[in-house]
């Protein structure tokens, strides 16, 4: 709502709006004619998907991290040397 000051009336409506915020001049609007109108449960079902696969991704990475750690303690963990050569070359390449 725009308000106005008229001398010593005070604050009055500008223009056609009364103090509920509806125009004067407002015509009804038909049930037939398009309306603007904001859909927002195809983004909602978006981000809730995201959300989920992110926590099944946590819960597979958790899991992972934990039979490493337990492989790690027993004495059975045999990494793959040629991964490992394969992924410190570029580091060492770069400081040469």
């Amino acid at each position: 709502m725009v308000d106005r000051i008229t001398g010593n009336k005070g604050f009055g409506p500008l223009g056609n709006i009364n103090r509920t915020g509806k125009t004067g001049d407002a015509k009804k609007s038909d049930s037939g004619k398009n309306t603007d109108r904001v859909d927002f449960s195809s983004a909602l079902q978006n981000a809730t998907k995201a959300q989920a696969t992110t926590a099944t991704q946590e819960t597979a990475r958790a899991e992972k991290l934990q039979a490493l750690k337990a492989q790690i303690e027993n004495g059975t963990y045999k990494p793959d040397l040629e991964k490992v050569a394969s992924s410190l070359l570029p580091f060492i390449m770069k400081d040469s």
